[in-house]
């Protein structure tokens, strides 16, 4: 065979020079979130963390992995890629956070049509931001370049998180009661969650591009949707350390309905009062423009509510005002009683 008809990796679609150079480019991002239980750098076969044990009698880790779904396309429409990133480590933290766990390592994994190094700069940039913020580091990751699944500009993003807390200060919903109080925490906008629905609506029936702006909104369409996921972690954790919480849900995928429903106990069920917060624009322009059964938006998206607690009445007014001290939108939104376990919207 001559040299003229040698092929390589890069000629099969897969180019190992801008992995490196994406490599080279976010090391100082990691870099920047790294602690004393960082025991590795970047590019080793695993990341390694030991954990700070003082205090912890038995320490019980938590783990979870999930990803942005489809909130990926519209940073494709729009370029803007340093945002989900950031919306992916505050999902992972928001849902190891309801079991009580102190976050202590992230990693990502980034499936990619064609790497460009700029890009994968910038996801990782917005992971770097969320773990610094939550005060965990990030300490591994995997870029792929895999032409034949993904289309040119097209990438997956996904996250595993691990978490510590002490055995006996685990949350699990389980001390749920007859008479509790269910309270919510309001949230920026969809989240990470419903985007199928909300792109069909906002491109194929209403025809809108990214930057149109819409004036209920106060922003074009693609700023609504990528607005970031928000992190409950400093609130809650302050929270958990003044009062007995008997459970927290986070609202993703399923809305309120689907989501609560995991923590109850047996013949327990929660009754959630419809408008009893405040309503997001977003969603009620989805709901106009789709249009969108009422019953439907709850199962699609958070409707504004991005994080649940349930605590006993004693207690209630102390723990919203705690919450609005610390700057949440904090509201009363219903009560649990006895019944089939299941999520009743009123």
């Amino acid at each position: 065979m001559t040299k003229e008809n040698n092929i390589d990796y890069a000629g099969a679609g897969v180019d190992i020079d801008a992995a490196e150079k994406s490599v080279e480019r976010i090391k100082k991002l990691a870099k920047a979130t790294f602690n004393d239980s960082v025991l590795t750098g970047i590019g080793s076969f695993g990341g390694f963390f030991k954990p700070d044990m003082a205090g912890i009698k038995e320490p019980v880790f938590i783990s979870s992995t999930d990803s942005v779904g489809t909130k990926t396309k519209i940073a494709f429409l729009t370029d803007v890629h340093n945002t989900l990133g950031e919306c992916l480590v505050n999902h992972c933290v928001n849902d190891i956070l309801v079991h009580g766990a102190k976050p202590l390592f992230f990693l990502d994994y980034i499936g990619i049509g064609k790497v460009r190094p700029d890009v994968i700069e910038k996801i990782v940039e917005g992971c770097a931001v969320g773990c610094k913020n939550s005060g965990m580091a990030l300490i591994a990751g995997e870029i792929a370049e895999m032409p034949d699944i993904y289309s040119e500009g097209e990438y997956d993003l996904v996250g595993f998180i691990v978490g510590m807390v002490d055995k006996n200060k685990i949350i699990n919903g389980s001390t749920i009661k007859d008479g509790d109080v269910i309270i919510g925490l309001g949230s920026t906008g969809l989240h990470t969650n419903g985007f199928t629905l909300a792109r069909k609506i906002a491109f194929e029936k209403a025809g809108l591009k990214p930057n149109d702006k819409v004036d209920s909104l106060e922003k074009t369409i693609g700023q609504a949707l990528l607005e970031i996921h928000k992190s409950y972690l400093e609130p809650i954790h302050q929270l958990i350390n003044k009062f007995e919480i008997a459970g927290m849900a986070h609202i993703t995928g399923g809305g309120i309905p689907g989501n609560l429903v995991r923590i109850l106990p047996d013949n327990i069920q929660a009754v959630i009062q419809k408008g009893s917060w405040d309503s997001l624009p977003i969603f009620d322009w989805l709901q106009k423009n789709g249009p969108v059964e009422k019953n439907e938006m709850y199962r699609a998206f958070n409707m504004g509510i991005g994080y649940i607690l349930v605590v006993s009445p004693d207690i209630a007014d102390d723990v919203i005002e705690s919450l609005k001290k610390s700057g949440e939108k904090t509201y009363k939104i219903g009560k649990i009683q006895t019944g089939e376990k299941r999520v009743v919207l009123k």
